[in-house]
């Protein structure tokens, strides 16, 4: 399995590096994409950039973190593309230029996951908000990812839903990925809010035991996760490798790419973990 970059730290001194041995944004062959955990843990890079390499040369650098450090790094220009699951807040990144083009790729779900005999008693419980009033007044465990991803986001959207400001004991946040927070929230008998793709990679598919946590709130709405493609504004960053994110961005629209996409984890899990969107009829997002 290739061994992706993660975390700010080390991500950061990594692109110090390479903006130093780069050379020019016309002569570089590597490309620095960054995107939420979720595409790492459920192993979907894995399957759907060593195609693009092939076919294109180019080596893409991986710097898998929360949406919101997602998208701090495209601000201050130490990404050349992004994949993404926060709407409002990628929206915002468009309007104040950092990006050139928007494009939605595919979408999700989240589901709130918990021990098998619910103790908040939350199975089945429509909207999702009510499901987390339940949780806060039960003083049931729950861990956050308190990392200001996408996931994190739609959390505290759920939370404010259900007019609770979660503290106490029983409320931890991990500022971790989603796939430790899983494990966490497995070893401590607690609920948490996940993708369901990162969820069924780590479960370990059909009948798997990876974690003692079972979907109890599916299927509302409010729980859709969709994922956009940001490519940088050349003007405000023109030592980016725009035309290396641009090929990226034609990659993952095109028959290939759509189809690793959309059969991924098909056999493995029983069901595929992301589905595609159209292609949208303005490229730009806006």
């Amino acid at each position: 399995m290739r061994q992706w970059l993660a975390r700010t730290a080390v991500c950061a001194a990594l692109l110090m590096m390479l903006g130093a041995a780069g050379g020019s944004a016309a002569e570089r062959r590597d490309l620095v994409l960054a995107t939420t955990t979720s595409t790492q843990d459920t192993g979907l890079l894995d399957a759907l950039l060593p195609p693009f390499e092939k076919q294109s040369g180019i080596d893409v650098k991986v710097i898998a973190v929360g949406t919101g450090q997602a998208l701090e790094l495209g601000r201050r220009g130490d990404a050349d593309v992004l994949l993404v699951h926060a709407p409002q807040a990628e929206k915002a990144f468009m309007a104040e230029g950092y990006g050139a083009e928007r494009r939605p790729l595919m979408f999700n779900d989240f589901v709130i996951v918990g021990p098998k005999d619910d103790p908040a008693k939350i199975r089945g419980m429509r909207p999702p908000s009510q499901a987390f009033a339940r949780i806060a007044r039960a003083g049931a465990p729950f861990v956050s990812r308190g990392d200001n991803s996408g996931t994190h986001m739609k959390e505290k959207e759920l939370w404010a839903g259900a007019g609770v400001k979660p503290s106490g004991d029983w409320y931890l946040e991990a500022g971790s990925g989603m796939a430790a927070v899983l494990r966490l929230a497995s070893e401590r008998g607690a609920y948490t809010l996940s993708d369901r793709g990162t969820y069924l990679a780590q479960k370990g598919g059909q009948g798997g035991a990876g974690l003692a946590l079972v979907v109890l709130c599916e299927g509302a709405p409010v729980l859709r996760n969709p994922y956009a493609v940001i490519t940088l504004n050349p003007g405000r960053f023109p030592d980016r490798n725009t035309a290396g994110a641009r090929q990226l961005v034609d990659y993952l629209f095109s028959p290939e790419a759509r189809h690793i996409i959309a059969e991924f984890g098909k056999d493995k899990y029983g069901q595929p973990l992301f589905h595609l969107y159209p292609p949208p009829k303005d490229a730009k997002g806006r």
